[in-house]
């Protein structure tokens, strides 16, 4: 069945799926906050959003000013379910990553981190442990030549293989593998699949790449409409077997895929449920959120009550019915996609997931996902 004609079921599904939505935006319960703790990183990705960098010329946001931050808003919070998780940069070239996971954990926030896995030796992971953290995500973006490539040093796979499986003989700690598919990567996906079985990873999600920061101009990045819906019969596929928990991000409607390749309905949470602090004390949703999206600085504004009474850009989307998706049939169950694909200056859509599924049912391609 074509990617646009959905069925009377599903409609009604995706009716009452808006209604929980709506009713999540009238709530607005934060429930995940990130911290760009830092913008130094390890690597030299190809894809950063962030051009971060070896000497970043930002310096780390001391961990005071973003407990302080955190004390603010905690009176409108249930911590025990509020997740905050690090990123960066890379998040492990913090040193005083003990001192911040204690802390966190004091003050009872569930906490985790987003690694390239570079520095995650068992020595290092011991200590994150004591410090009561709950969650790991390590980037794994192919086999060895394609995820070198992506990440620009001849050292990482081995370290984020190594990362994981650390994680595996772990107990106490979930963890997850993100790998971003793009051209040169997607025909090894069968093949990564089979190797992260063997490292006996149980959740597994993949991203595509989204055109800004350094992938703006990498044409090498961007899957085809062949390529894009070979992606998704691929994770279909991969569910099915049940051997892995494997889900595609939160970006995007994907017309009949929803259900198919992630266990909920597309819903952007950005501004509704998720938060974050940027590491020059920037408010915004997601960590890729930036520029227009920003909706106050810890350093002169109130976290809780920029949550509290911001976020409208967030909360009603209506102002995203305009170009490519002003006249489309599916906007009420879309909104005009992800946040974080509109132009941080403008508000238009970088691209629209399902035109370009739509687009590979009729486009013949060379190039075709193995099944």
């Amino acid at each position: 069945m074509s990617a646009t004609k959905l069925s009377l079921k599903k409609k009604i599904a995706l009716k009452l799926h808006n209604r929980y939505r709506d009713n999540e935006k009238k709530i607005h319960q934060l429930n995940y906050i990130f911290w760009e703790c830092t913008l130094r990183c390890n690597l030299n990705c190809l894809h950063c959003g962030s051009d971060c960098q070896k000497d970043a010329g930002v310096k780390d946001m001391p961990r005071e000013d973003f407990f302080k931050a955190l004390d603010d808003i905690t009176p409108i919070l249930a911590p025990n379910n509020t997740m905050i998780v690090l990123t960066g940069g890379e998040a492990l070239l913090r040193k005083d990553l003990s001192e911040i996971g204690t802390a966190l954990y004091n003050r009872g926030f569930p906490w985790g981190l987003v690694s390239n896995g570079m520095g995650m030796t068992r020595p290092v992971l011991g200590k994150l442990l004591d410090s009561g953290i709950r969650a790991v995500t390590i980037s794994l973006d192919g086999l060895e030549e394609s995820h070198n490539w992506l990440r620009g040093n001849n050292k990482s796979y081995r370290n984020a293989v190594n990362a994981i499986s650390l994680l595996s003989e772990t107990t106490g700690v979930r963890y997850d593998v993100v790998t971003c598919a793009n051209r040169k990567n997607l025909a090894e996906l069968p093949e990564l699949y089979a190797l992260l079985v063997k490292l006996k990873l149980k959740e597994w999600r993949i991203f595509t790449i989204f055109p800004t920061g350094r992938a703006k101009n990498q044409d090498s990045l961007q899957l085809n409409p062949t390529e894009f819906k070979g992606l998704f019969d691929f994770i279909e596929k991969v569910r099915k077997e049940g051997k892995i928990k494997l889900s595609y991000g939160c970006e995007g409607f994907l017309g009949n895929y929803e259900g198919k390749v992630r266990d909920n309905f597309f819903f952007c949470r950005a501004g509704i449920n998720v938060a974050s602090v940027l590491v020059d004390g920037s408010i915004s949703a997601c960590p890729n959120l930036r520029d227009n999206f920003i909706q106050g600085n810890i350093y002169h504004d109130s976290f809780k009550d920029t949550w509290l009474k911001k976020y409208l850009i967030y909360r009603d989307r209506s102002w995203t019915k305009t170009g490519i998706c002003a006249d489309c049939n599916f906007f009420s169950y879309c909104e005009g996609n992800g946040m974080h694909l509109r132009d941080e200056k403008t508000g238009e859509l970088l691209f629209c997931h399902l035109k370009r599924i739509e687009e590979g049912e009729t486009t013949d391609s060379p190039k075709k996902l193995p099944s």
